[in-house]
């Protein structure tokens, strides 16, 4: 490791400018704390004879009474001298005026702190945490990374799903770090509280924190609030250069403070609960810029959902990509086991509670698991709701076990879950909806759309029967939208979707437990999205698309799905005038001389005329002449499509 070269210089100064920038550059490694160059810290109080204006130099024996100083008033004296001068009078006055400014400084700090974000705080008691015998290989991993203070690589970032366990684990490495005497400082951001869900209070916080495993850096901390009591107005990355590095340096090159010594491990949870994504990234930076220097002792571990700020900030070509170690929780590290193991010991605890030990199979819990899609929130969320003391155990796991979305039911055992999901869908839906291009485009209803396209990876919902399967590419072609508007609409949603990067780019739920989120209106309330609703645009989509195309590759596969679109109960009474519009324009006729409608394609057609009277109730009544030019085509193709049965029963 290269040593740190010795300086002739005075230790720097610890308010030089309340603006200046920490040096930048790639970490190396840890750098060791030296003594300054005569290993005696810097004197406490000015030494006057320094200055060019002097009093009685030489002198000595010095005897003053009654003294009268008369000063030229634009003497630099007024600005440097005297102060010292009167400094040297008066010592003791000017010592108890630092301690005054100390004190208040660090009152001023405290009121500026988050105790809600601390990992052992009353606000979050009985924090989620991992089991003993729970992400054994991971938090090893972690926790070696951590202890690692010649490791170069000294930022760590967890990313995963939501429910995939990330504040458990951040919990678990922040109590095995207090309990190696290596935690620096915790914050753990909370959506639903406003002392932790914003940036205001964590800089303070962590120097808070780190003050406190150090008299002298503590005062220190202090003194740099004293000076600048507007402090945490400023930016992040002012307040961590001033509050956190500056008095770590000045105490480095003033004192001979090894900064080795100090807990290094700084702990940042939960970051996407913080409000705004241009703060965030703030953060981000102001972590880079100022905790990664090379010659602080700092390993940060950031664990956050993989939402824009974080995602952008680790992508290739983004400012942490080469300095941070990327953990991606739920596609490298499958927690199926560790649920397992997380059920059955809490299930065998409530066997004790009943004196049952048989209310629970193994076959309930893995049905639980397979459930769970591999997040722990939602073991985690069942068990909670299972264990209620003044219920039966065994009667809530058929509950869970047997639920369905019935009008009359009562029981919620996943109420917790659905207000996640809820708080996600609607940050996301007012993140796209504020962006000026998506203007007059629903976000329920295009993710809607993609959802029922893929509802079919969960095999228990086959039953719905509403998935249709049209590759990504045709569907933000078919609804009239950019090649990239898929990733625009999940941009906020990687934690709950993905996109499967195959030939089909189908997007993926990571949850079952979403999924059936969506479906349910009694779960999703305000933000249900009838499927009839969604085939409903679909259908008008294709309508429109078949008008304006004249010649493309995808028209036949647009003409193959408009019937099972039209055949969707209710559709219809929702887009009379675009079917009114559609068939005066010659749509239909289009079809039929378009010659890409091959005989086998026509069955769909021929379904539509035996519902052609219920369908097209409301346009019967506006225009009855569009009604018998849909039952000629249709009648036309049954034709076509029986005379094609025939011959191939030949």
């Amino acid at each position: 490791m290269p040593n740190k070269q010795t300086s002739n210089a005075r230790p720097e100064p610890l308010f030089p400018n309340q603006h200046s920038d920490p040096p930048s550059g790639r970490r190396r490694g840890r750098k060791r704390g030296k003594k300054a160059q005569d290993g005696q810290p810097p004197p406490r109080y000015p030494d006057i004879a320094s200055s060019s204006q002097a009093f009685f130099e030489g002198a000595k024996n010095v005897q003053m009474r009654d003294l009268t100083v008369t000063v030229n008033p634009n003497s630099a004296l007024v600005d440097e001298g005297l102060s010292k001068f009167r400094h040297c009078l008066s010592p003791e006055k000017d010592t108890n005026d630092h301690e005054r400014s100390t004190v208040a400084g660090w009152k001023l700090l405290v009121k500026h702190i988050s105790p809600n974000a601390l990992h052992d705080s009353s606000a979050r008691y009985d924090p989620p945490k991992c089991d003993e015998d729970t992400r054994v290989e991971l938090t090893s991993e972690l926790m070696d990374r951590i202890e690692d203070r010649e490791n170069p690589q000294c930022l760590l970032c967890m990313t995963g799903a939501a429910g995939s366990g990330k504040s458990a684990l951040q919990q678990t490495i922040a109590e095995r770090c207090e309990g190696f005497g290596i935690l620096g400082s915790a914050y753990f951001f909370g959506s639903a509280d406003p002392t932790r869900n914003n940036t205001s209070t964590i800089v303070p916080t962590i120097a808070f924190q780190l003050a406190s495993h150090n008299p002298a850096l503590k005062q220190a901390i202090s003194a740099a609030v004293a000076q600048d009591m507007v402090i945490f107005e400023r930016s992040l990355r002012t307040q961590m250069n001033n509050l956190i590095v500056r008095p770590l340096r000045y105490l480095r090159e003033g004192t001979g403070l090894d900064l080795a010594t100090l807990p290094h491990a700084i702990l940042i949870d939960g970051l996407d609960e913080c409000q705004g994504e241009h703060r965030q990234e703030e953060l981000l930076t102001a972590v880079r810029e100022c905790l990664l220097s090379d010659d602080l002792p700092f390993c940060v571990f950031i664990a956050s959902r993989p939402e824009l700020a974080i995602r952008t900030a680790l992508a290739p070509g983004g400012h942490l990509h080469a300095v941070a170690y990327h953990v991606q929780l739920s596609e490298h590290h499958d927690a199926s086991g560790d649920m397992r193991r997380f059920l059955r010991r809490r299930f065998e605890r409530l066997s004790l509670r009943t004196g049952n030990p048989h209310w629970f199979t193994q076959e309930n819990i893995e049905t639980l698991v397979e459930a769970g899609s591999g997040q722990f929130i939602y073991v985690a969320t069942v068990y909670r709701w299972i264990s209620e003391p003044r219920a039966s155990p065994a009667e809530r796991l058929k509950i869970v076990l047997t639920w369905t979305p019935d009008a009359e039911q009562k029981a919620r055992p996943f109420e917790a879950l659905d207000q996640l999901y809820m708080n996600i869908l609607l940050n996301a839906k007012n993140a796209y909806e504020s962006v000026d291009t998506h203007s007059g485009r629903d976000f329920l209803l295009l993710l809607k759309i993609h959802h029922i396209n893929v509802v079919d990876w969960f095999s228990d919902l086959h039953h719905l029967d509403l998935s249709f399967k049209m590759p990504k590419i045709r569907i933000t072609d078919l609804l009239g939208l950019g090649d990239e508007s898929v990733e625009m609409l999940i941009s906020d949603l990687h934690c709950l979707v993905s996109i499967e990067n195959d030939d089909e780019f189908y997007l993926r739920i990571l949850h079952k437990s979403f999924s059936d989120f969506l479906n349910t209106e009694s779960r999703a309330k305000d933000l249900f999205v009838p499927p009839s609703r969604a085939y409903s645009h679909l259908a008008k989509c294709c309508l429109l698309y078949i008008l304006r195309c004249l010649d493309s590759e995808y028209l036949f596969n647009v003409i193959i799905h408009l019937p099972s679109f039209l055949a969707r109960q209710g559709v219809l009474v929702e887009i009379n005038d675009e079917l009114i519009d559609f068939t005066q324009k010659g749509g239909w006729a289009k079809i039929n001389s378009a010659n890409i409608l091959r005989p086998g394609c026509k069955k769909d057609y021929h379904y539509l005329l035996e519902q052609l009277d219920v369908l097209t109730e409301g346009v019967r009544k506006r225009n009855p002449e569009v009604v018998e030019v849909m039952r000629t085509y249709f009648k036309k193709w049954k034709r076509e499509y029986d005379d094609f049965r025939a011959g191939k029963s030949k």
